[in-house]
């Protein structure tokens, strides 16, 4: 079955479930428009340039008109938007950043309610404990430069600055720091969050914990945060940013130079100061990534041993908004930034006790280099994890996946037109060939892959018990939903 028929396909099953009719659509549009008469923003489909404007799918290969496009500019206003999509027959989901993979918060071909959070900007931060109040529709990179002018303040959160905090922050929200200071999630202090019955409340370990559990982690089927308090810590000081590049070579050198760097990272008295990514590339294997250390201790480690035949660099940063803006030129280079394009993505994951053999790695090389991947702009992120994120337990926030040393992201890009079935076909077969036979399939609830069958399961692991659970007590009738979010329990 094509990628766009079985999309719209599951779409259509999700919007079946909220039946609605003219009726409806009118009395929807009228309580918006009531709901935001004194500021705010509504566009519905069928306006001028809604989809370019007020849609801007990230995913274009994946065809979604949502039935309203909200813009609130306060948690009040979010909360008569719930109400009013309800009581009305439809599901709601927030948009913060916009960077959604298949375009969930988007939702099916009858629509969703979206609530873009662009607005809720709000920021502040409390000087005696180095908490800081963020607002959900705030880009990382502003993040990172109202906390750098609230007192030299950071916190974990991804490379990619047009990525809104909302999402990122209630999925997992890894970066080159996690190792050392956790997870973007793991910051979250508080949360202000709108429930399915548009009642406001403050979550917290101590108040409606089990809704902040569920945020932290699975967010978009639970509710929507309007804002975070988060911890902080000090800005890492000096760091060092490296990259090793192995170009063309043969199958079986790039295959050893794959074995050498997870034999390298594997290692459970490396350092949590050190982040480490490699890409794969038509041709070309990068081994990029950041020390948080001086450069005398940079050379200390001797990265550069552990890669032979590489070409090796290192560039020294005083400067954190600096080293911060270069992660962001390369994830721009990685998939566009904030460009929007034609792309299918997938995820996958390893722990220490189930890293591909070596026989895996050749088979994984081989297959690349011998078979029709559709396009020419493809590639596979194995991203080095583990450290702090991994001394949490699995059942401490819905986020399951704390024995995870290595995630994959893999994708392939087409600037021409949709996606085709050909890199689709290499894309799952590169996964399938990979993923470990003895654990259970891990994705990372961020990446989102539309055609993998039984999502929830992989996402959220043995959490997702709990989660229906949840889901069962605050949203009973599965207001905030997308094709893949957990359901309420029977």
């Amino acid at each position: 079955m094509g990628v766009i028929r079985y999309i719209l396909l599951t779409l259509g099953a999700v919007s079946a479930v909220f039946s609605t009719d003219t009726g409806n659509e009118e009395k929807l549009k009228t309580c918006l428009q009531y709901a935001l008469t004194d500021s705010g923003r509504v566009a519905f489909a069928g306006d001028p340039f809604y989809q370019v404007a007020d849609v801007k799918r990230y995913n274009l290969n994946i065809p979604v008109t949502p039935a309203a496009v909200t813009f609130p500019t306060s948690s009040h206003q979010v909360a008569a938007i719930v109400k009013c999509a309800a009581d009305n027959g439809y599901h709601v989901q927030a948009k913060s950043g916009g960077h959604s993979y298949a375009n969930y918060c988007l939702g099916g071909t009858d629509g969703a309610v979206v609530v873009d959070l662009k607005n809720l900007q709000q920021f502040s931060m409390d000087n005696t404990n180095w908490h800081a109040t963020i607002g959900g529709g705030t880009l990382l990179g502003d993040v990172t430069q109202r906390l750098h002018d609230a007192g030299g303040r950071a916190m974990s959160h991804g490379t990619c600055p047009q990525v809104g905090s909302g999402g990122h922050f209630t999925i997992g929200g890894l970066g080159p720091t996690s190792r050392q200071f956790g997870a973007a999630l793991d910051h979250i202090v508080e949360a202000e969050v709108v429930l399915a019955n548009s009642s406001i409340i403050r979550a917290s370990d101590t108040e409606n914990a089990d809704v902040f559990w569920a945020i932290k982690g699975a967010a978009s089927g639970f509710g929507i945060v309007t804002e975070f308090t988060v911890r902080t810590e000090p800005e890492p000081g000096t760091a060092v940013k490296y990259e090793y590049t192995f170009k063309i070579g043969s199958t079986e050198g790039r295959a050893k130079l794959f074995k050498q760097w997870q034999a390298y990272i594997s290692n459970p008295q490396l350092t949590r100061k050190l982040a480490s990514t490699l890409t794969l590339l038509e041709d070309t294997l990068i081994i990029t990534g950041t020390f948080f250390g001086t450069e005398e201790e940079y050379k200390a480690l001797d990265i550069g041993s552990q890669f032979p035949g590489t070409n090796g660099s290192a560039v020294v940063f005083q400067d954190w908004l600096g080293l911060v803006g270069n992660w962001a030129e390369e994830a721009a280079l990685e998939l566009g930034g904030g460009i929007a394009a034609n792309f299918y993505a997938k995820s996958n994951a390893w722990t220490p006790k189930n890293l591909m053999s070596n026989e895996t790695i050749d088979q994984l090389f081989k297959y690349i280099d011998n078979t029709d991947k559709g396009t020419l702009i493809w590639f596979l992120l194995f991203d080095f994890q583990g450290g702090y994120t991994n001394d949490i337990p699995a059942d401490a926030t819905a986020y399951a996946h704390r024995d995870v040393l290595l995630w994959l992201q893999s994708y392939s890009i087409n600037l021409l037109g949709e996606v085709t079935q050909t890199q689709i076909d290499f894309l799952d077969r590169v996964n399938e060939m990979i993923t470990p036979q003895d654990h259970p399939y891990a994705a990372y609830p961020g990446y989102v892959d539309p055609l993998m069958p039984n999502g929830a399961e992989a996402y959220w692991g043995s959490n997702l018990a709990r989660l229906r659970q949840i889901k069962s007590d605050i949203d009973p009738e599965n207001v905030f939903r997308n094709p893949q979010s957990p359901s309420p329990a029977l």
